[in-house]
């Protein structure tokens, strides 16, 4: 658990052409943001000059070689590149894509190496990203290689959690990626992140059918009953305190995701489009399993309205929040766990 001074929170920009750069200055043009974290954005002072010029956000920032050298109480700037890279808002453009890789990375090394305490990632384009040397569909892929643990999708606010089992992978796909051992380790990762992340002492978790109606018995694809079924039995024999194979249809429709602390969505869309629904604008990306912290916004880069001051920086706003109330309830469970007598106390206090 962090004993002297501010969180450090880095920040990677995402693509300079979408909204990331607008949302996460925003976000610290409110200076009482300043109370709860030490802002270190991965870029230049360049280009953190031209957007705040360009976007009329009121800030002032330090302008720093390297990320331990961030003072608290000010947004801190690390010059990962001298050049000015050409900004052109809306336009998902190579430069773009490969400037996003360059913060990404330069805040990706210095969470490995300790010089910040948390990661908060702007939106990437998955396109415009990929190169010889980056090949990821995604932020949660890289981070997986990067950093030790197992990696879960994890979209969470304060109401509602739900995790994925596959992620960005085809849905032609999805069938054949779910075995036993990905549902276990899965439900595992996300037993153990609502314990650690999240407070929850016996975390309820659901788990969401494969095929419509849960496969109706075998009548509409045998996985839920051949697969699924048998693992979160086995799982539940264990101890585990988790449900399922839930029709997918109906069960936000229900309320029924509101008995459970976590859910548990076969694949991409399964459990993003119930999520967003009920929570854009307030939901977090945050990337489970991992040795670190990470979260990031619920929006992609909104090339549509990059540039033209309209991004909302709530979800950013909230991801910041909870990387930091993640990494201090983290450190409070790790230290509890280390001490066998406050283990004690607390059981007795109960």
């Amino acid at each position: 658990m962090k004993e002297k001074g501010k969180i450090k929170l880095g920040i990677s920009i995402g693509d300079p052409n979408g909204i990331g750069c607008e949302v996460a200055l925003r976000t610290f043009e409110d200076s009482r943001m300043l109370d709860f974290c030490t802002p270190i954005l991965f870029a230049s002072n360049k280009t953190i000059s031209q957007q705040k010029n360009d976007l009329n956000i009121n800030i002032s920032f330090n302008g720093i070689r390297d990320a331990a050298q961030a003072i608290d109480g000010k947004i801190n700037v690390v010059n990962v590149w001298k050049e000015s890279p050409k900004t052109e808002f809306g336009q998902a453009t190579q430069e773009g894509g490969s400037y996003a890789i360059k913060s990404l990375r330069a805040a990706v090394n210095a969470l490995k190496s300790g010089k910040i305490d948390v990661l908060v990632t702007a939106p990437i384009n998955k396109n415009n990203i990929q190169s010889e040397d980056f090949n990821f569909p995604g932020h949660t892929d890289f981070l997986a290689q990067e950093l030790e643990g197992e990696s879960l999708m994890f979209m969470v606010t304060d109401t509602l959690r739900v995790g994925l089992m596959t992620d960005h992978i085809a849905v032609k796909d999805v069938a054949q990626s779910i075995t036993p051992k990905l549902i276990r380790d899965k439900v595992g990762i996300m037993e153990k992140s609502l314990k650690m992340d999240f407070g929850i002492r016996r975390p309820k978790i659901a788990v969401l059918g494969i095929n419509p109606h849960s496969g109706d018995n075998g009548t509409i694809g045998e996985e839920d009953e051949k697969i699924l079924k048998p693992t979160i039995q086995e799982l539940s024999k264990d101890g585990t305190l988790v449900f399922g194979p839930y029709s997918a249809d109906s069960f936000f429709g229900s309320n029924t995701h509101q008995n459970f602390d976590a859910i548990l969505a076969a694949y991409h869309d399964q459990g993003l489009i119930p999520f967003k629904t009920l929570s854009f604008g307030k939901g977090v990306n945050f990337t489970a399993g991992l040795e670190k912290v990470r979260t990031s916004p619920d929006h992609g880069t909104a090339y549509e309205i990059a540039g033209k001051g309209q991004a909302d920086a709530s979800s950013f706003k909230e991801a910041v929040f909870a990387a930091i109330q993640v990494f201090k309830n983290r450190g409070e469970y790790i230290a509890l766990n280390k001490n066998p007598l406050q283990k004690q106390k607390t059981k007795k206090a109960s």
